[in-house]
C-alpha cells in the first residue's frame, strides 16, 4: 500500500517558533493513521533534516503529540525570520517539501 502524506493528513503547515526556528505541524485525518506513523517513527529528525538541507543536531525537535493526532518538528531557520535574505517572514511558506513525502507500507 503506499501512503502520501498529503492524503493522510488534515493540515501540513509550518509556522515560526521565534524568530531562529521554524516549526512544521502534520495533523491527521484518522487516529489510526497517526498510530502507524507513530509506531513505525516515519517522521524523524534524519527525514526532516535531509528534506531541509540541514543536519540531524539542526532538527531541534520531532514531538508525535497524541491529543491532536499530530507530529510537530522544530528545526532552526537557515536565516533568521526578518533578516536580509529572509524570504518568508513568517514561515509559513516552508512545509513544501513534507507535500511530495510518500511511502510504501506493507
Amino acid at each position: 500500500m503506499k501512503v502520501a502524506l498529503i492524503d493522510v493528513a488534515r493540515v501540513i503547515r509550518s509556522k515560526n517558533s521565534g524568530p531562529f526556528e521554524l516549526t512544521l505541524d502534520i495533523m491527521f485525518k484518522e487516529k489510526e493513521m497517526y498510530e502507524l506513523f507513530k509506531a513505525r517513527n516515519l517522521i524523524n529528525p534524519e527525514l526532516i533534516a535531509t528534506l531541509y538541507g540541514v543536519t540531524p543536531e539542526e532538527v531541534l525537535s520531532v514531538v508525535y503529540f497524541e491529543p491532536a493526532q499530530a507530529i510537530k518538528a522544530t528545526l532552526k531557520r537557515l536565516i533568521p525570520s526578518g533578516a536580509p535574505g529572509d524570504r518568508d517572514i513568517y514561515g509559513a511558506q516552508q512545509h513544501g517539501p513534507l507535500l511530495d513525502l510518500e511511502w510504501e507500507l506493507t
